[in-house]
């Protein structure tokens, strides 16, 4: 094999086998055109992965084999020498149509591409598969095997792999639109195998892929942390005109912040979907997903957030819930409809006695002060949380959406799909709330001289949140 600077694979195999799916995730590049009609790709395409403005590996996207047995049968009769198998293949066969195909998949071999043969593993081998890979192994090339399992279907695995081991430096079972960031660094590790030239310089690749994510890891941390500082440090001031209704005026600036709250979290979402490379993909959630419902919904706050007794009961830095209205009867603590946002149903637990009704904690403390209504800071910990969560939320969706899916109408909350399930920030440690309630002291007082630190202790304890969900 010809050692390149930027390792380059050809990504080859039989039309509609999911050849360019694999492409896709594995450069996360979603430009790569996928469609279910075989023979769509007629030419080849390469594509780079860039880290830092600098290309480290690309893959190259082929057409699949149009006439393998006669390509095979050529090749078998050749009598020249084995380094111009190629050259002299596409020399004698260039300008027939018959043999378009096969003549642009062998190309980049020449040029010293590796191989990537994909086949479809829920289905059994044919004598096609057989020629293609007879002919690939006859190139010479370094190449490795992937049973590319659209269904999970292994039924045929042991088939293929008994072929596989004749013709293949390493096999490889990938699922194309299901890979995690975990599973495609495996699977880049497994190429260093296939030829011991190519084995320094992959390292090198899969060191930068590694290097790559941290960052974008340390950079979406950053993202949420920015975002919660805006959230729960609003204020606005608002003078109450003579003769204006104080109430509808209350309405207007909750409206308000209902609305800052929504764009600030989009923004962030969207940023982070641009961090790592989706263009296309837009989760269109399913109604079901806590990601469609409203912030300061009922359902929202009860799923991510505390059960009904705690929302009353939350202590310490606040903790009451949104909405409208609380009954508090004989048999126990019941609510009524959430509003928008609404005012805060009780304060904090330790000043729950009995079943005394408290009332006039706001959310974000609205009072009137010398004829001006003055909004914020937030003074319920609990909205962190629930922003937290929905945050980790999508973050987890994003990253585990391989670059190769193309089945959006599809996308699914996996952790809204799990009855019982609630949000991660339940199940986080008191130390880790801690830093949680010190950032949230800082961010919503009035002393700044500690907001720097408690922002990056925040960030630092998201930065080890998202490494683990990603499995890095």
């Amino acid at each position: 094999m010809i050692v390149q600077e930027v390792p380059e694979f050809a990504v080859v195999g039989h039309p509609n086998e999911g050849k360019s799916s694999v492409l896709s995730t594995l450069a996360e590049d979603d430009s790569v055109r996928i469609s279910p009609i075989p023979g769509e790709t007629r030419e080849c395409r390469r594509f780079p992965v860039t880290i830092d403005g600098r290309e480290v590996i690309a893959f190259v996207d082929t057409p699949g084999f149009q006439n393998p047995r006669r390509t095979l049968q050529w090749m078998q009769h050749y009598q020249g020498p084995d380094e111009r198998l190629l050259v002299d293949f596409i020399a004698a066969h260039g300008d027939d149509a018959a043999f378009h195909d096969d003549c642009r998949l062998l190309k980049p071999l020449i040029d010293g591409a590796g191989i990537i043969f994909v086949v479809d593993g829920s289905r059994p081998v044919r004598n096609m598969d057989k020629a293609e890979m007879e002919i690939l192994r006859l190139t010479g090339r370094p190449r490795m095997a992937i049973l590319n399992c659209k269904e999970d279907d292994s039924g045929f695995l042991g088939q293929w792999q008994q072929e596989f081991r004749k013709h293949f430096n390493s096999i490889r079972v990938f699922n194309s639109i299901r890979a995690t960031y975990a599973e495609r660094i495996a699977l880049l590790e497994s190429l260093k195998g296939i030829d011991q030239t190519i084995e320094g310089v992959l390292e090198l690749v899969i060191r930068a892929f590694k290097e790559d994510w941290s960052a974008r890891t340390r950079q979406s941390a950053g993202l949420i942390t920015a975002l919660l500082e805006e959230v729960l440090s609003y204020r606005k001031t608002v003078a109450l005109k003579e003769g204006e209704d104080e109430e509808e005026l209350q309405e207007k600036m909750r409206a308000a912040f209902t609305r800052f709250v929504g764009k600030k979290e989009n923004s962030t979402h969207r940023r982070i979907r641009k961090l790592f490379k989706h263009n296309i993909f837009t989760p269109e959630l399913p109604p079901q997903s806590i990601l469609r419902q409203d912030l300061f919904s009922e359902k929202t706050w009860q799923f991510l957030g505390l059960n009904q007794r705690q929302l009353i009961m939350t202590g310490g830095l606040g903790g009451a819930a949104l909405g409208a209205g609380l009954d508090l009867a004989a048999a126990g603590i019941t609510f009524g409809v959430f509003s928008a946002i609404g005012g805060v149903l009780g304060a904090a637990g330790t000043a729950l006695k009995g079943r005394e009704l408290l009332s006039g904690v706001r959310l974000l403390g609205m009072k009137l002060d010398q004829q001006q209504l003055k909004f914020g800071p937030v003074n319920n910990i609990q909205l962190m949380y629930i922003l937290l969560d929905r945050v980790l939320l999508f973050y987890s969706l994003v990253i585990n959406w391989a670059h190769g899916r193309r089945d959006y109408a599809e996308a699914v909350d996996e952790k809204q799909a799990q009855p019982g399930k609630q949000g991660y920030t339940r199940g986080w440690s008191r130390s880790e709330q801690k830093i949680c309630e010190r950032f949230f002291q800082a961010i919503t007082g009035d002393v700044v001289e500690d907001i720097a630190d408690r922002s990056e202790a925040l960030h630092q304890l998201l930065v080890e949140k998202l490494t683990a969900l990603s499995g890095g």
